[in-house]
C-alpha cells in the first residue's frame, strides 16, 4: 500500500534526524500534546505530554549519548491514515565516555499517528542496560546522565 510505504519512509527519516542531532527535524511530526513515554528510573525515563518536553528531551538524549546510532531493522505500518500504529524495531550502540563501546540496546518504538502527526511514542527496550550506561557516563563526569528525568 501507498501509504504504509509514505509511512515507513518518515519513520526511517525520523531515526536519521536522531541520529544526526536534528532536533528540530525530529519533532516536526510531533502532535502538540504528543504522549511519550520510556520505561525505566533513569535520566531518559518517565513520560512526557506535550512536544516541548519531547524536544527537550531529545536534547538531553545528544548530550548523554552523544554518539548514539540508532538503526531500524524493521518497520510496520498498520492502519489508515486517521489511526495508524507503527511498529519499529531497532538497535542502538554507543560508545562512551570512559572509552567502552560494548553500548547495545535493542528496542521497539511504538507510535500512534492520526493524519501523519505522531501523538503517541513509547519506547520498548533494555532500561537496565539504558541505566547501566548513563550511570557510566555520570561516572566520566556526565552528571545530566543521572539527572531527573525530564517530565511535561
Amino acid at each position: 500500500m501507498l501509504y504504509s510505504y509514505f509511512v515507513e519512509k518518515s519513520i526511517r527519516e525520523s531515526f536519521d534526524h536522531v541520529n544526526d542531532h536534528r532536533w528540530d527535524e525530529a519533532v516536526k511530526a510531533l502532535a502538540l500534546h504528543v504522549h511519550h513515554r520510556v520505561s525505566g528510573a533513569h535520566a531518559l525515563g518517565d513520560e512526557r505530554r506535550d512536544k516541548e518536553a519531547m524536544r527537550r528531551w531529545f536534547e538531553r538524549l545528544g548530550r548523554v549519548l552523544p554518539n548514539l546510532h540508532l538503526t531500524v531493522i524493521h518497520i510496520w505500518v498498520k492502519g489508515w491514515p486517521w489511526h495508524t500504529t507503527v511498529f519499529a524495531q531497532w538497535d542502538g550502540t554507543a560508545t562512551l565516555l570512559n572509552g567502552d563501546a560494548s553500548y547495545v540496546n535493542r528496542g521497539l518504538h511504538v507510535f500512534t499517528l492520526r493524519w501523519g502527526r505522531v501523538y503517541a511514542l513509547e519506547e520498548f527496550y533494555d532500561s537496565q542496560a539504558a541505566a547501566r550506561g548513563l550511570a557510566a557516563q555520570a561516572a566520566a563526569g556526565l552528571e545530566e546522565a543521572v539527572a531527573e528525568p525530564i517530565v511535561g
